[in-house]
């Protein structure tokens, strides 16, 4: 597994009679920004579940830097180096930007600790690089419940970078954002691409070519295609899962 970060091999994930995964395989690059996408019930969510060690796979295996994942719990996973974003920001309402990210880069004490004993220098200067990489330098020291969606959403990426992961896994960051908060996420995502493994969960398709280098269509729980965003939309057997066999047919 020689340059792949994540491997994921015949993953299958049944729920009851139920199959979310079929027979997946899928493997991502050390340093490679991947976008993934697919119509609802293509088994996206259960992709990211399974590599986080929250759901467990009824059949297959997935590596993450050559070690297989399925003895551990979530958190050892966590530990391991793969960090998650929701949906949701997931963010300390009542706290500051900086301190939300003084908390998240002093992850390994308890969050007491970490309240009580303050920030070394180095975290107090990865902080302040964070701030400014995520554009709220100017609103560092205002609670997170003032911040916009975007802003949230940005800190929340910012949070995770503060914990050193190898592989960030982002889900749909840009649902619900206007046009120049998608833009400001989408750089964002592009500026941590250039020193991490990002692998992105998204609907918004103009968003998709923002920061799209290759696409994983995923379609009833399996790989439909892969390729770039040329190659993926004109793919006629993604037309076909996007738009339905009539569309495809008169396009």
């Amino acid at each position: 597994m020689n340059g792949k970060i994540l491997e994921i091999q015949n993953l299958t994930v049944r729920f009851g009679g139920f199959t979310a995964i079929n027979n997946l395989n899928f493997s991502l690059d050390k340093g490679e920004l991947r976008v993934v996408i697919g119509p609802n019930g293509a088994g996206k969510t259960t992709f990211m579940d399974v590599i986080t060690g929250k759901t467990k796979p009824t059949e297959g295996q997935v590596f993450f830097k050559g070690k297989n994942l399925r003895p551990y719990a979530e958190y050892e996973i966590a530990r391991m180096g793969i960090g998650r974003k929701f949906q949701t920001p997931r963010v300390y309402q009542k706290l500051t930007p900086r301190e939300n990210l003084e908390l998240s880069c002093a992850r390994k004490k308890n969050v007491w600790a970490s309240l009580t004993a303050g920030s070394s220098t180095a975290e107090r200067r990865i902080v302040v690089e964070l701030l400014d990489t995520i554009g709220l330098a100017t609103k560092a020291d205002i609670p997170a419940e003032l911040l916009s969606h975007g802003e949230k959403q940005r800190l929340e990426i910012g949070m995770l970078v503060a914990q050193s992961p190898d592989l960030l896994l982002v889900d749909e960051p840009v649902a619900g954002l206007t046009d120049e908060e998608t833009e400001k996420v989408g750089n964002l995502l592009l500026e941590l691409a250039e020193s991490h493994s990002i692998m992105v969960i998204e609907h918004d398709m103009e968003f998709v070519r923002q920061i799209a280098r290759q696409v994983t269509v995923l379609h009833q729980g399996s790989v439909l295609c892969e390729g770039n965003m040329d190659e993926v939309q004109n793919n006629p057997k993604v037309i076909e899962v996007y738009l339905g066999s009539e569309e495809a047919h008169a396009a």
